[in-house]
């Protein structure tokens, strides 16, 4: 395997069919560009719509295979594991992200892929460790996600870290993740469930784009705040999306209650207490200063298609230029 290898062939479970099919198949599309509605269509007939819930419906009781440990959060804020450590890495995965134009699921799947490491797994303290593991799980989920994958020294972008890593070490690094994974790396994440519970909200789709784009900010800022490991995913989307449809003025606001009815497998209580977290960020202001530094830009409530687009599609800018290369002593 070459060391810039831009591509992973790993085999998944026999669920990974079934998870292809549901986890990708919204009911929510986009509208055509000659069509007079702005935005998204998200009706679909009554047969379709009930199958497109039993699917995320069976994503929801599955979804606990894909998150940490239970007492990984607990661990986090008992400082057996750093969470100052956690929260730079984050940081370093979003700017990187943000660079290079990635999608917003390649950086949860990243965190996702590190938190899962970490509560299976302790770290030498040293800060290269764990910068190694954020550099590891980054391009393990831009390899699953994106079309085009830097090399892995283009990865690390220049003045974003201390560490330079040799192509080798990662690699090394990836079989080491992926085993601890037991290469599960087809996660379940808030991006699996948001399109199906903004069309829930907003079933005439002239809205479903905006909801969608601030959803997204909103899931992208929570990732730095440890309390929010205690919720599950789609919990999350559904808190972010009720956030979302609040700031929304021509959309009724939603209450935890009623949102439990767009799935079964949703709980009140879950959605309830991740929503009033989500709602100290936005008052916050975290949401958008967050948001704003690792995607190049806020998307307002009021976006437009170019304004979505622009967060969806790799960076324009040029690669950085590869540096010397150097390796924390003994890797």
């Amino acid at each position: 395997m070459p060391d810039d290898a831009a591509y992973l062939l790993c085999a998944e479970d026999a669920a990974a069919a079934f998870f292809g099919a549901a986890a990708g198949g919204s009911t929510c599309t986009v509208a055509d560009d000659d069509d007079d509605d702005d935005g998204c269509c998200c009706s679909a007939g009554e047969e379709e719509s009930a199958s497109a819930a039993a699917s995320i419906a069976e994503l929801i009781g599955g979804e606990a295979d894909y998150s940490p440990r239970p007492d990984y959060p607990d661990r986090l804020r008992s400082r057996s594991i750093d969470p100052a450590a956690r929260a730079e890495s984050v940081a370093w995965i979003l700017k990187v992200q943000g660079y290079y134009g990635f999608l917003p699921l390649t950086a949860y799947l990243a965190v996702n892929y590190m938190d899962r490491f970490l509560s299976l797994h302790r770290l030498p303290e040293d800060g290269w460790a764990m910068q190694l593991l954020a550099v590891t799980c980054l391009s393990l989920a831009a390899k699953m996600e994106e079309t085009l994958v830097p090399s892995l020294l283009d990865l690390q972008v220049e003045g974003t870290s201390r560490y330079v890593f040799e192509p080798g070490t990662i690699l090394r690094m990836e079989l080491l993740v992926l085993t601890a994974l037991n290469w599960r790396l087809r996660s379940v994440t808030p991006f699996t469930f948001i399109d199906f519970f903004a069309c829930k909200v907003d079933p005439g789709g002239r809205h479903t784009r905006c909801l969608i784009a601030r959803a997204t900010q909103v899931i992208l800022a929570a990732m730095h705040d440890i309390e929010f490991l205690d919720h599950c995913a789609s919990s999350m989307a559904a808190a972010a999306v009720l956030c979302a449809t609040g700031e929304t003025p021509s959309l009724e606001s939603v209450s935890p209650g009623a949102a439990v009815r767009w799935c079964i497998g949703l709980a009140e209580e879950a959605i309830g207490s991740c929503y009033r977290l989500m709602q100290q960020l936005v008052i916050g202001g975290n949401v958008q200063t967050r948001a704003a530094g690792t995607t190049g830009s806020a998307v307002s409530l009021c976006c437009s298609d170019e304004a979505l687009s622009s967060h969806s599609s790799p960076s324009s800018s040029p690669p950085p230029a590869k540096r010397r290369k150097r390796s924390p002593p003994g890797v």
